[in-house]
């Protein structure tokens, strides 16, 4: 009588671990922050990015 709820029990197994990994994958793409800084393009050498100075628009 054991061999009966084998197969189904597997299963629900199988089913609620993918459910499981799906559902964390998911929560951690949506809060994952991913924006990009806005740099300060003014000229500032204190504020310049990899030591060299952006000088305006290009």
């Amino acid at each position: 009588m054991k061999k009966k709820f084998l197969g189904p029990g597997v299963a629900s197994a199988v089913i609620g671990g993918l459910l499981g990994l799906g559902l964390v994958v998911g929560v951690t793409a949506a809060v994952q922050d991913n924006t990009r800084p806005d740099i300060d393009r003014s000229g500032n050498a204190d504020s310049s990015l990899l030591n060299q100075v952006e000088y305006g628009n290009r």
